[in-house]
């Protein structure tokens, strides 16, 4: 699998529209007007053979209730028949689902976890898009974006409970499950297999996260807000504290190739298909040639261990192999193009 991420679409709007907050056209026009058509074509003709379309459920949803909001599902309906009209598979990702948003994990505990109320809640968003989406050839369906459980056995107990409900309504599709925290990699060290044989399970690299997210505005802890080479040795402060896990030390090839050990072991232990979900660094941080030495390196190690990937993101979002509207980056050189691309790092993707 070679894919990229759908994301800002149908999910993560407001950050799409915290980033040009004058030209964003509101969120109806957004959501039919963001991607369409021409950006499947573009997808395909780059060569990439899926997309990851991330789903946030407030955006078709209603509250309270989470009613189906027909008129916005049917925009989906669309996005996805296109894709795979273009010959894309698509895994549909919920991203955000009633108590858990990966990003607030990031500061505290998320409710799905410990109240039965939001994973009820959780159980009717996908009993919804299991049985609309479910059935459609090329459709794998994710259980949730980058679970922040607060331990191991936690995520495995709800994990199975949510594979097992989206199975008794789409049986035929393709379950992706992560890792917890975030999908990290050491995780697959705890991860228990789903009791079913359609499983795709995944993980998201951006290690460390002090380089991939170096400067990133919303990550503003006095150790993101500095310059990071790579490869590179990363010192942290005796008292630094965080719920992401930071990784400092030498970081490069061999170490990249060192920490998926225990996806590859996870792997063969109990022969099921293992995926890169996510990877990336923030277009406005890392140095160029860092950036472009940390893509190499993750993709060459990627084809290493046979594994298959999907770049974050197509297309805005910071990590944009396309930038329009976004004001940080109207002068990035990499996008100063008429096409708004960075053609370089499109071709590194493509290259692997």
């Amino acid at each position: 699998m070679r894919g990229v991420n759908f994301g800002g679409w149908f999910s993560q709007i407001e950050a799409v529209q915290g980033n040009d907050p004058v030209r964003f056209p509101g969120q109806a026009a957004h959501l039919e007007s963001f991607l369409g058509p021409a950006d499947f074509a573009r997808v395909r003709a780059w060569g990439f053979d899926h997309v990851r379309l991330p789903v946030d459920h407030a955006n078709v949803f209603t509250e309270p209730g989470l009613a189906p909001d027909e008129p916005v599902l049917r925009l989906l309906d669309r996005a996805v028949d296109g894709l795979l009209a273009a010959g894309l598979r698509v895994i549909l990702d919920l991203h955000r689902c009633p108590g858990h948003d990966f990003l607030e994990g990031t500061a505290r505990d998320q409710g799905f976890f410990s109240d039965p109320a939001l994973r009820a809640g959780a159980r009717r968003v996908w009993a919804h898009l299991a049985e609309r989406y479910g059935s459609r050839p090329g459709v794998l369906l994710e259980i949730l974006n980058e679970p922040v459980a607060p331990d191991a056995a936690t995520w495995n107990a709800v994990k199975d409970e949510m594979a097992a409900h989206i199975r008794r309504h789409a049986p035929k599709a393709t379950i992706v499950v992560g890792a917890n925290r975030w999908n990290h990699v050491t995780e697959f060290a705890s991860l228990t297999p789903v009791d079913d044989d359609n499983i795709l399970y995944s993980f998201h690299y951006y290690l460390p996260v002090i380089f991939t997210h170096q400067y990133a505005p919303w990550m503003p802890a006095a150790h993101y807000q500095v310059k990071r080479p790579y490869p590179g040795d990363y010192r942290l402060s005796a008292e630094t504290e965080s719920r992401l896990p930071l990784e400092a030390g030498r970081w490069d090839r061999a170490r990249m190739a060192q920490s998926l050990e225990p996806v590859a072991r996870f792997r063969e232990r109990f022969r099921v298909p293992v995926a890169c979900n996510e990877f990336g660094v923030y277009a406005g941080g890392a140095d160029r040639a860092a950036q472009l030495a940390w893509m190499r390196d993750i993709l060459s190690v990627l084809r290493d261990f046979d594994l298959g990937w999907s770049y974050w993101n197509y297309l805005n979002l910071d990590f944009g192999l396309i930038s329009r509207n976004e004001t940080r980056f109207e002068r990035s050189p990499q996008y100063d193009n008429p096409e708004r691309t960075d053609h370089e790092l499109v071709q590194v993707l493509r290259a692997n």
